[in-house]
């Protein structure tokens, strides 16, 4: 359960991402908070407004019509690249969604289809609208896509989500084509390599970036999962890794200063069909638990269960990460294979 982040920390965010933002008005009190909650928050929502014209399409979006008040979103990104602040707090931008995705950016798992309309999007999703016509003709300048991928990673950074957090409205209610022109796919891509990175980064600085370590782990062997307690999964196979880094036989797979991005898959056999094993990126300081990272789910299903769960974070000096798994089945099940694939850049 996320709740929104402040204005001043959604502004914050904004800007250490290297964004021009432009402050319209009295943004921070302007909302629809009157007609119902705004928050748990779960995820970011991209539009396209069908409009031409940077200081209209603000407007509109600001004030909104008759029959649709504003503000209809949180932020305006027009073509040259700003994000106008037009209202913060419950938005008229992502209506009536399916609850199944909504459930799929909670768990950050791959999206199913929109096929129904029966949830509040308005009160669990930031709202970026963005200048374009729609027709699938007008273009998106590179600037603007640039800063789109930045302001939603600004506010997977502010609540650490990854871009599995990231949807388009025709991916939350059925019969919406927006945003047309780009697929969220490639956005999601462009995000979850922005995650990689420090605030701010800036893509033409790619060619500076040292070479990534490619590190490929896995278990030699299956081990039984007990129920009820998280524990942390041991890499027992070391196919290509830094002679010393990983350990054989150690649950640490990330240490030190460094950026990463990568999956972890695994098979898990016995778990009831229904049941759940939870998945999640823990840190530590030497054996000393210090955070956790967003959970993700495997469903128990006829026969074998398979997942794959992205990891893409950055990890400070002095910790390292391991994955630790729950098992929340009332029996015991058997983790027949993980396999870890990561990117890892070190940092100075």
């Amino acid at each position: 359960m996320a709740s929104p982040a402040t204005a001043t920390a959604f502004l914050a965010a904004l800007r250490a991402e290297g964004l021009d933002v432009v402050e319209v008005g009295d943004w921070r009190h302007h909302n629809r908070n009157h007609k119902g909650p705004w928050g748990p928050v779960h995820g970011v929502m991209i539009h396209h407004t069908v409009t031409q014209g940077s200081a209209r399409t603000v407007e509109i979006c600001r004030t909104g019509y008759a029959s649709l008040p504003g503000p209809l979103c949180h932020g305006v990104i027009t073509k040259d690249g700003r994000v106008h602040l037009v209202g913060y707090g419950r938005a008229n931008h992502a209506g009536l969604g399916d609850d199944d995705v909504l459930r799929a950016v909670i768990a950050e798992q791959a999206l199913p289809a929109d096929n129904e309309s029966n949830t509040d999007g308005n009160r669990h999703f930031y709202g970026f609208e963005c200048e374009n016509l729609g027709d699938g003709e007008d273009p998106w300048p590179a600037t603007q896509l640039d800063a789109i991928e930045r302001a939603a990673a600004a506010v997977c950074r502010v609540h650490d989500w990854n871009e599995r957090s990231v949807i388009g409205h025709l991916e939350w209610q059925p019969g919406k084509v927006d945003p047309r022109g780009f697929t969220m796919a490639s956005m999601r891509a462009r995000v979850a390599e922005r995650l990689t990175h420090p605030a701010g980064w800036n893509r033409d600085d790619q060619e500076d970036d040292p070479m990534p370590q490619y590190v490929n782990l896995g278990t030699a062997r299956a081990f039984t999962l007990n129920p009820g307690a998280w524990d942390s999964l041991e890499f027992t196979r070391e196919w290509t890794d830094e002679t010393g880094d990983h350990a054989t036989d150690g649950t640490v797979w990330a240490r030190g200063a460094c950026r990463f991005t990568g999956s972890v898959s695994l098979r898990i056999d016995g778990l009831p069909a229904g049941a759940v094993v939870q998945v999640r990126m823990s840190e530590y300081e030497g054996s000393e638990h210090r955070a956790d990272h967003p959970i993700h789910e495997i469903h128990g299903s006829e026969g074998d269960s398979f997942a794959v769960v992205p990891v893409t974070k950055r990890l400070a000096s002095g910790r390292n990460m391991r994955i630790r798994l729950l098992n929340l089945a009332d029996v015991p099940v058997t983790v027949d294979s993980a396999v870890l694939t990561v990117l890892v850049w070190k940092e100075s």
